[in-house]
């Protein structure tokens, strides 16, 4: 396996360089994915030469200390590195779109997010979540205490868990009032958190997501950041998922282009394989419009949350995930055979790209709170 990337950086002219630098940490990323994924291990490696870059706060607003890059760069620095390595790229995904959700709300004028931002880019610290998995309900119990919960929970696909500094996540709590969801963040090193090595899957083998188990956690009040009804749609999501889908989803269309360029050099001089390299390409533009229109969408923090927005996003979403799947699917049938044996990049592609479907919503789901919309209904 490589060695850790140890250049020197000039951070002052980061934000000009920041292209060429995922780049250069790309092609090492490449060297190393086929291990990673083999032995099913965190690209703690990969973490590491992205902390020393600082990645982790690359678009964290400069006067506050991050690297400044707008919202759209962060999609197209996650696209970039998902053509290296498609586990690196999700789990930097799972840690951007919760610091993203705070700088909208810096953008707002939100005094806490400002604090929370200015001590992720002081320490470069790296965040790993649950927000999907929870949904709408969430799972375990909270107990209120003075000062603040006491919470039991098992949470499940925390992705980049171990080489994460901060949890975010989210509780069940039952009232007299009715029942409600807990959304906290707090440090790993916290007492009664223990983060299993029980990640073994087909695809984003090395992305760490892990169980967590919190037992017996005491949550401060000052590290809750919302309260919401439990199983209802919330304006929560409204600014949650327009802000986290395009990251995701940019990461998986950065895969797609991987494996489009795996099958454009298989193919070159291959006169009866043009059919299938067109319909390939026509895949793929409709995988690159829908993910586009997602980033668009977003307008650099400036978009306004809403139900309409929520569908919208969703739904391309889905369009997104029909076509990344086709064009790779496409893509191995150019390759053949070669492209199906274990430490082959587009093999690795075909199985990481699956779990894009498993991002909310899936398109069961996804048809469902659109058609509740279109027909003037709750969304659930």
């Amino acid at each position: 396996m490589a060695t850790t990337h140890t250049t020197n950086i000039d951070h002052t002219n980061w934000h000009a360089a920041v292209t060429e630098l995922a780049d250069n940490l790309g092609s090492l990323f490449a060297d190393r994915a086929t291990t990673f994924d083999l032995d099913g291990t965190f690209v703690q490696q990969n973490y590491d030469d992205m902390k020393s870059a600082k990645f982790f706060s690359a678009a964290i607003p400069t006067e506050i200390g991050g690297g400044g890059l707008s919202y759209s760069e962060l999609c197209g620095l996650c696209r970039q590195l998902a053509q290296y390595c498609g586990s690196t790229a999700l789990a930097f995904a799972m840690h951007s779109h919760p610091v993203a959700l705070n700088i909208f709300k810096f953008h707002k004028g939100d005094e806490k997010a400002k604090a929370t931002l200015t001590k992720i880019a002081a320490n470069e610290l790296i965040i790993a979540g649950t927000g999907a998995n929870d949904w709408l309900s969430s799972n375990g119990t909270a107990t209120a205490i003075e000062g603040g919960i006491i919470v039991n929970a098992h949470k499940r696909f925390v992705s980049g868990c171990p080489g994460a500094q901060v949890l975010v996540s989210s509780v069940h709590h039952e009232t007299s009032d009715g029942n409600e969801v807990i959304h906290f963040s707090i440090p790993f090193s916290t007492e009664g958190i223990r983060v299993q090595n029980n990640w073994n899957t087909l695809g984003m083998r090395a992305t760490g997501s892990n169980d967590v188990i919190l037992e017996n956690v005491f949550i401060p009040n000052e590290a809750i950041a919302a309260r919401r009804p439990a199983g209802v749609w919330h304006p929560l999501w409204d600014t949650v998922l327009p802000i986290a889908m395009p990251i995701i989803v940019s990461a998986y269309m950065g895969m797609a282009e991987a494996a489009m360029d795996i099958a454009i050099a298989t193919a070159q001089g291959k006169e009866e394989l043009t059919g299938l390299v067109g319909t390939m390409n026509n895949q793929m533009v409709i995988a690159s419009m829908a993910t586009n229109e997602m980033v668009r969408m977003n307008n650099n923090f400036q978009f306004t949350p809403s139900p309409n927005n929520s569908e919208a996003i969703l739904a391309r979403k889905t369009i997104a995930t029909t076509a990344i799947k086709e064009a790779v699917d496409t893509a191995a049938n150019i390759v053949g055979g070669a492209g199906f044996f274990k430490g082959h990049a587009l093999e690795r592609i075909i199985r990481d790209v699956r779990a894009m479907h498993f991002h909310p919503l899936p398109e069961h789901k996804q048809t469902q709170i659109s058609g509740r919309l279109l027909l003037g209904l709750d969304l659930v």
